[in-house]
């Protein structure tokens, strides 16, 4: 019999080729070629179309406003264009054909978009507006006219030029319990009387400033009308108080008054320390010494016309000393708030004034010479604290200030 021939390959198309045999390298690389699905995180497998098409939106979203901002640039530059070609005719009629020399060049290459952006806050700033009425402070314990003054941004004298029905001039009567008038502005308070003119009013108050009928119509709280004021005629209400701003006028002084050897008795007024005419006694050499043991200030400073003196620092007790020889021509007790006062007059036509002394060693008449002492420092009368108010007044000047004639140790 004739032997079966064994089928080849060739032979048989229809045999499969056995497998190949996998090698480990492809065994491991075999998990890497997964997709990016299958290495997404379980939870995160449902979604991740919805966020590719997110990131597509946005991008599409930016896009377009990129495309929209260059449009919308494209039409300022156009608007901008066609303004300025319109108005050339008008502006080359007016200029003579100049404009370009008299209308400063546009930059319209300028980047607003990278300027600073406006933050909004949360916090609704009042802004502080002036005050225009008169509004009332109540004195305390140990206020002082320059106190108060300072406390509202004021002269001190229109502190007093506010309130003379109540301190008259006179600071020393600052007590307490009084209610001051505080003035919304520096100046005067004048009450009007019928048949007075602006004119007259703005004059009488420009004593040492000066002041016009318009700083007081447009005052707001005199409540006149700038179109309508016949300031021959204001038609105000008789009694009404006018705000005078930068009014001013002479202040009475209060303070120790001159008094001569010759007419002594002209302080009688002053005070039980008054004395009588005194026609002789020691007479000073013109230099003035410092007259008590400290050399700086307790209080205030040379300050006319409300404080026409120095007051110098000290303990209760600490000697005074003449400042320079004289006679007394006062001792005793002030009843215009300077306490217990000596007053010397040295017979050149100078006179120096000691006030709120704790006590006096001296008597009316009698002569000292310089450095003689004549007392101790207090705080009586109308005084805030322990010091010696100094004074300094010549016949020819009228009260100085002491700081340019005393010798300071």
């Amino acid at each position: 019999m004739p032997s079966k021939a064994k089928s080849t390959p060739d032979q048989n198309p229809e045999t499969q080729a056995p497998p190949e045999i996998e090698s480990p390298i492809a065994a491991e690389a075999k998990p890497a070629a997964r997709s990016l699905q299958e290495r997404l995180p379980a939870p995160l497998r449902r979604y991740w179309k919805i966020g590719l098409i997110a990131i597509v939106a946005l991008g599409v979203v930016l896009l377009m406003n990129t495309v929209a901002s260059g449009m919308q640039a494209g039409q300022q530059q156009e608007m901008r264009s066609t303004a300025m070609a319109m108005a050339q005719t008008t502006i080359d009629a007016v200029t003579g054909g100049e404009a370009g020399a008299l209308m400063p060049s546009y930059d319209s290459a300028i980047d607003f978009g990278q300027g600073i952006s406006r933050l909004a806050s949360m916090d609704t700033v009042i802004p502080s507006r002036a005050r225009v009425d008169i509004m009332h402070h109540t004195v305390e314990r140990g206020d002082t006219l320059f106190g108060i003054a300072d406390l509202y941004g004021l002269k001190p004298e229109s502190i007093l030029w506010f309130n003379f029905d109540t301190l008259e001039d006179n600071p020393s009567e600052i007590q307490p319990g009084l209610i001051l008038n505080i003035p919304p502005v520096d100046g005067i308070l004048v009450t009007y009387h019928a048949g007075e003119s602006l004119y007259a009013i703005a004059e009488n108050a420009s004593y040492t400033t000066t002041v016009t009928i318009d700083d007081i119509i447009n005052w707001p709280s005199n409540n006149l009308d700038p179109y309508e004021t016949d300031p021959n005629n204001p038609n105000i209400p008789d009694g009404f108080q006018l705000i005078i701003p930068n009014g001013s006028r002479e202040l009475r002084d209060w303070g120790p008054p001159a008094i001569t050897r010759q007419n002594a008795a002209v302080a009688a007024y002053y005070g039980p320390g008054a004395c009588g005419a005194i026609y002789e006694g020691a007479i000073g050499n013109g230099t003035f010494r410092w007259p008590t043991v400290a050399t700086y200030l307790s209080g205030f400073d040379w300050n006319p016309p409300t404080h026409n003196g120095i007051d110098i620092a000290g303990a209760e007790g600490n000697a005074i000393y003449a400042t320079d020889g004289g006679v007394v021509v006062y001792a005793g007790w002030s009843n215009y708030g300077y306490g217990n006062l000596v007053v010397i007059d040295h017979g050149t036509g100078w006179q120096s004034a000691y006030a709120h002394m704790f006590s006096y060693s001296v008597s009316c008449g009698q002569s000292v010479s310089q450095g003689t002492m004549i007392g101790g420092v207090g705080n009586t009368g109308n005084s805030s604290g322990a010091h010696l108010h100094f004074e300094l007044t010549s016949s020819l000047y009228g009260k100085v200030n002491p700081w340019d004639f005393l010798f300071i140790p």
